[in-house]
Formats: structure tokens, C-alpha cells, sequence
């Protein structure tokens, strides 16, 4: 699969925590979030978001951690998603489900052209930022290097599926220590009773459309 003309890029975050990221104005990095304590869920493995905050770094940036960026990945139905749908992980604290996840989506490129305007850095991987060993880049003349025939794939695991496609969907976009909320486009959530909690969180300035979208979920 070619790289695609407009990517779009997803953070996926508890409903609970919408009201705090637009009152700030943006999403934080975990290293911020750490600091802050802001109200809402935290979904993320404990594990993981330690060593993306002190032990993983980007080769793009070696004096940046993987924890001083806002982490999204190219596609909806994340692994990630799965894992918090199945509620049965070890290192996964948060046992909601997956109903009261949203999806933020917003534009790769003017997410980049905004970096670029505000000199904040930004960088993709080719697979998940929480593994020990990843790749990054910061040119987008590399982004063909994603397989995106894995990042769109909706079968990612079991039988008869490489490992190759697995890792390839949990490729990340990170922009260093915050993304603004004016750059979120739109939000999909899986059903209407979490429609209205996001509808009714959301500012008078900006407000990304919101859409129903099951498909962008398991089932």
C-alpha cells in the first residue's frame, strides 16, 4: 500500500479525562501528566509508560524519551484498544472497556506544519514506542518505510498472520510535549450515551465533529 495522500493520526483517551484536556487547551505527554495529576482515567499500562518516560529514547532526538511526547498512532482499533477491550492484562489497571474510550483524530500534516511553526519536535515509529527496540524518523520522505498495509489491516493477530503485521499497525506519531486541541478534527466514539457526554464536554471555540463510529472498535 502506498503512503496515503492525507494520514490521519488517533489518540485514544477515557472520556472522563475530555473535560481537563480542554480546559488546558491540548493533550499533555505522559512526563506532564505525571506532573500535573490531572482528573480523569489513566488506560495506559503502568510498565510501559515507565519506560517510555526514563528509559526509552529516539534516535531522531536521543535527549528526548518517548515520554516526552504526546503518542498517536495511524489508525483507529489500535491493539492497544483490543487489549483494553479484553480487560485481562496483567499490567492494564483501567478494567472499563472499551466503550468509554474516545478517538481524537487529527491531520498529519498540519499537526507537522504545526510543529514546525512552534519549533516543536516530532517524529514517527515504524512499530509500538513502548517496545525495548523501535525505529523513528523524522523526514517525510520516510514515510513509506510504515507498512500500511498493516497499519489498516483489521486482522492483526492469531493464526496464519505474520508478526511483521502486528507490529507494523502499532507505528506511533509523537509530538514533543503537547498537542493543541484546535488540530483534533474529529471524535468517534462507540455509542450514543458517550455521543452526549463528548458533545456536552465540548467548548464553544472549537468543536471537532463527533460521529458514532463502531467499526473503529471490536465487537
Amino acid at each position: 500500500m502506498n503512503v496515503p495522500a492525507q494520514p490521519k493520526i488517533y489518540h485514544i483517551v477515557h472520556v472522563d479525562r475530555l473535560p481537563s484536556i480542554i480546559a488546558d487547551g491540548c493533550l499533555w505527554c505522559d512526563a506532564e501528566i505525571v506532573r500535573r495529576a490531572p482528573p480523569g482515567t489513566t488506560i495506559g499500562m503502568n510498565s510501559i509508560k515507565e519506560r517510555r518516560l526514563n528509559k526509552l529514547s529516539l534516535t531522531s532526538y536521543p535527549d528526548l524519551h518517548v515520554g516526552d511526547c504526546v503518542p498517536f498512532y495511524f489508525c483507529p482499533r489500535s491493539v492497544m484498544l483490543y487489549l483494553i477491550h479484553q480487560a485481562n492484562h496483567e499490567d492494564l489497571i483501567y478494567r472499563g472497556g472499551q466503550e468509554p474510550i474516545v478517538h481524537l483524530e487529527a491531520d498529519f500534516h498540519a499537526s507537522v506544519a504545526w510543529a514546525k511553526q512552534t519549533g516543536k519536535r516530532w517524529a514517527f515509529t515504524l512499530s509500538n514506542a513502548g517496545a525495548n527496540y523501535f525505529e523513528d524518523r523524522c523526514d517525510f520522505a520516510q514515510l513509506k518505510e510504515i507498512n500500511w498495509d498493516a497499519v489498516k489491516a483489521d486482522r492483526w493477530g492469531g493464526g496464519n498472520v505474520a508478526s511483521s503485521i502486528k507490529e507494523g499497525k502499532q507505528a506511533e506519531f509523537l509530538m514533543e510535549y503537547h498537542f493543541p486541541w484546535h488540530l483534533i478534527e474529529r471524535i468517534g466514539v462507540l455509542s450514543p450515551e458517550i455521543y452526549r457526554q463528548v458533545v456536552n464536554a465540548l467548548p464553544a471555540d472549537h468543536r471537532p465533529k463527533v460521529e458514532v463510529i463502531p467499526e473503529w472498535y471490536y465487537s
